[in-house]
């Protein structure tokens, strides 16, 4: 009973970082040792439901938990209290970042690895940077929110690859988010059709990549987290007064313990393959 709980709050977890800014929920599967059997389900349905879907039931029941449950709170954190919102998810994931790095080690820290790491890492860096310069506007309606729904699902097949770091400099991320706390339909009918088809389309090749590279690929997505962790600190208020930067530093802290306490009770878990 105790573990079905557990697994519970995992796919909880999964579920708010699949929402959560500078969060991705495939980084979770990662740290949680659930990401392989989750891309063989999804590349594979068909084959591997009678064997995968008891043991991720509970994790899939938490994350619809987790994913609803957290899009209209989060709406309104995010505009009354932003910066120590994301500051907190910034502890969060940052804690979890030394589980990611020995994941990422699990096979050894092969030649192409460090390159691996540095590309990615550059490659996110000047991606968001360029997007955050280029201060774009858009107008959000079926064919952004096709577009949400495809970053939705990446995040989940592609470690590191948050969404909202990628919706955020073009404005799309609160008013997705808004539209699911809603369930307005036409926010969630192309959202779901992009992540529908963005599964259907990319899971296999990931499953392949992973299978086949696994130590590239998983040094490049920890560049991708660390990149993206540090391009959505709330840096400007740090330095808007004294009273903000101590609460901002509070909220980091406290995101870093919630990463430790968590990490601890996941290392009791065993690992799903």
């Amino acid at each position: 009973m105790g573990m079905f709980l557990l697994k519970i709050l995992q796919g909880i977890l999964i579920g708010l970082g699949a929402v959560l800014p500078g969060i991705s929920g495939g980084v979770l599967c990662v740290v949680f040792g659930i990401y392989k059997p989750v891309m063989e389900l999804l590349s594979a349905p068909f084959h591997h439901f009678k064997t995968h879907v008891p043991k991720l039931l509970p994790v899939i029941f938490g994350a619809g938990m987790g994913f609803l449950g957290i899009a209209g709170l989060l709406a309104y954190f995010l505009e009354k209290y932003p910066a120590p919102s994301v500051c907190l998810f910034v502890g969060l994931i940052a804690g979890m970042l030394p589980s990611l790095w020995k994941e990422a080690g699990l096979q050894g820290r092969k030649r192409g690895a460090l390159p691996a790491l540095i590309i990615g890492f550059g490659a996110v860096t000047a991606l968001l940077g360029g997007l955050q310069a280029a201060s774009l506007s858009i107008t959000p309606g079926f064919g952004w929110y096709l577009f949400c729904g495809f970053c939705l699902a990446l995040s989940l097949i592609a470690p590191g690859m948050s969404f909202s770091t990628l919706l955020m400099p073009l404005g799309l991320y609160t008013p997705f988010v808004d539209g699911i706390s809603r369930l307005d339909f036409y926010v969630l009918l192309p959202g779901g059709i992009g992540a529908i088809l963005t599964v259907i389309l990319f899971s296999k090749a990931m499953n392949v990549l992973f299978e086949r590279h696994y130590p590239a690929a998983f040094h490049a997505i920890t560049g991708i987290v660390t990149a993206a962790t540090l391009m959505v600190i709330p840096y400007k208020s740090f330095a808007a007064s004294t009273r903000g930067c101590m609460i901002n530093i509070f909220f980091l802290a406290a995101g870093v313990a919630a990463a430790q306490i968590l990490d601890s009770l996941n290392a009791r878990v065993p690992k799903d393959s």
